[in-house]
């Protein structure tokens, strides 16, 4: 046993304290990035946010809804489509703003197998999710997908320590998810004990992967424009949202009325909602490590796409960044805990 009694912080520690701008408008701000991934040396240039690969938020409702908006977003769409829903979507649309999900079930597998015969060179990014990325059999699954899909670009995880970050790299990934347990129904820290507090850990794995010509994906905890702000402060290169997208018509979840208001349901994927209704029930060798609640109904996602943009475009003239890459180097977090 060890203590590490080093500061760590979370997005409601820290705010960024302002500096003197030479920006006249938040429409000076130009809030793209652009990138070319270590392994898959594809292009990418785009706004870089992601939908979440959940039910209600990883949706092909949702992706249509961001391909409208323009700002070339993108959705990691949620594994549990079936195989002809997901080659008619792709075939339908543009994969640029599109993640391929996948777990390491065996089913999973088999349907990215088929997906690759039915729809060759269709392809281009991989959104590899697990719970727990420290594991030795994650590792080299991602090794085999990569042995096999030399220029796919893979995003995987969840890890939050800059060593597992190297060695996912290493690996193969071009993207590494950061984060663990910080999602708004996730219940991982509360189960288990384990975690990490959300910016200090995309401070260090950013640092970690950029070392390696990675990249990272913030991956949960974001509850505001101004904590997507941090996250990119803090050097991340993707943030990925959950709960700020749910309960929005795009979700493709029944809405309920209750005294005379409107609900969606949102739940964590290691809840028992999400393992009853995608797996029959819970296992008896595991645990729920999510939750299930009742958020309000708001209506079409287009109004929280335009307050989450112009709460980081706003972040962006605070600072004087003209660019949004230009925001970890303008970004100075003030201690408020």
């Amino acid at each position: 046993m060890r203590i590490e009694d080093g500061v760590k912080l979370d997005f409601n520690s820290v705010l960024i304290r302002p500096k003197r701008s030479t920006l006249r408008s938040r429409k000076d701000v130009d809030i793209t990035r652009e990138f070319i991934f270590k392994w898959s040396r594809r292009s990418y240039k785009g706004v870089p946010i992601i939908a979440a690969n959940m039910d209600g938020v990883g949706t092909f409702a949702m992706a249509k809804a961001f391909i409208e908006n323009g700002s070339k977003m993108s959705v990691a769409v949620h594994k549990h489509y079936p195989l002809k829903d997901l080659t008619t979507f792709y075939d339908e649309h543009s994969s640029e703003n599109l993640w391929y999900s996948i777990g390491m079930v065996k089913d999973d597998q088999e349907k990215l197998e088929n997906f690759l015969k039915e729809r060759p060179n269709t392809l281009d990014k991989i959104c590899v999710d697990v719970a727990n990325g420290y594991s030795e059999h994650f590792v080299d699954f991602v090794k085999r997908i990569r042995e096999e899909a030399q220029d796919v670009t893979i995003m995987a995880g969840n890890v939050v320590t800059g060593e597992m970050v190297e060695e996912l790299i290493l690996a193969g990934v071009d993207i590494v998810k950061v984060g663990i347990g910080p999602g708004s129904v996730c219940t991982t820290r509360k189960m288990t004990g384990v975690g990490y507090p959300q910016l200090s850990a995309i401070i260090e794995c950013a640092d970690a992967a950029h070392g390696l010509g990675g990249l990272i994906c913030a991956d949960g905890g974001c509850s505001s424009p101004g904590d997507i702000a941090k996250a990119f402060g803090a050097g991340a290169d993707f943030v990925m949202l959950g709960g700020m997208l749910a309960g929005h018509d795009q979700s493709e979840l029944e809405i309920i009325e209750k005294d005379g208001e409107k609900y969606i349901c949102f739940y964590g994927m290691s809840s028992d909602t999400a393992m009853i209704k995608h797996k029959g029930g819970v296992a008896e060798y595991r645990t729920s490590e999510g939750k299930t609640v009742s958020i309000p109904y708001l209506g079409d996602v287009s109004g929280t796409l335009q307050d989450i943009l112009g709460g980081i475009r706003s972040a962006c003239t605070y600072v004087g960044a003209r660019h949004l890459k230009e925001l970890p180097k303008r970004t100075t977090f003030v201690r408020v805990t």
